[in-house]
């Protein structure tokens, strides 16, 4: 089955090479176009895509408020937050707000086509600025409590961009049995999000960019 994204811009040429540059992949299909957050947050709520590409900078309301409602009333349906804007608080209020990537407009097509599909995987996607942006934010002066031998083996696997299906495999444990592990990870490191809890953990050295 094809994955669906509904694209978020205030331009329409923007929203038209969106368009094009995913549709090439016989994969992706965009079932939807927004020109502002309030018509980004309807056409979610009517289509129920599996992927929404959010421009955070649009009129009548932003990217980051309607990605927070997004991902509270469907939270099967993942935001990629698509933008020129790199600033330390966009970067972290997107995140905060439950985007799981967070990607810039001169990215090429095919790291876009990229990211939708991690997206739908459940795989954190940031672009390298901004995973720096990230980092430097969400550093804490205090150390968290140790993470159990397991726990780091999950971390660095959800760090490599597996999906929980992919850490399980790679672990021989149940599904059910890495949420557990993720959700001790997410309290230990003071994080609430997939790409908050890989950035905090190249922060503190507990892995690696590679």
């Amino acid at each position: 089955m094809k994955i669906n994204v509904l694209s978020a811009d205030d331009h329409a040429v923007v929203r038209q090479g969106l368009r094009t540059f995913l549709e090439i992949d016989p994969d992706l299909e965009v079932v939807g176009e927004a020109a502002d957050g309030c018509e980004a947050v309807r056409l979610a709520q009517r289509l129920r895509p599996d992927v929404v590409l959010m421009d955070l900078l649009m009129p009548e309301m932003d990217g980051v408020t309607a990605t927070q409602i997004i991902r509270r009333e469907l939270p099967d349906t993942e935001v990629v937050a698509l933008t020129s804007v790199l600033e330390d608080a966009s970067v972290v209020g997107a995140v905060r707000a439950g985007a799981i990537g967070y990607m810039l407009k001169d990215s090429n097509p095919q790291e876009l086509r990229h990211a939708v599909k991690s997206a739908h995987a459940g795989q954190v996607q940031l672009a390298p600025k901004a995973a720096a942006r990230l980092m430097k934010e969400l550093a804490a002066g205090q150390r968290p409590e140790p993470l159990s031998e397991r726990e780091n083996d999950v971390l660095r696997l959800l760090a490599r961009g597996f999906a929980n299906k992919e850490i399980a495999r790679n672990l021989y444990i149940g599904p059910e049995t890495v949420k557990s592990h993720l959700k001790s990870v997410f309290t230990k490191l003071g994080v609430e999000r997939r790409a908050q809890a890989v950035s905090r953990a190249q922060t503190l050295g507990l892995v690696t960019t590679q």
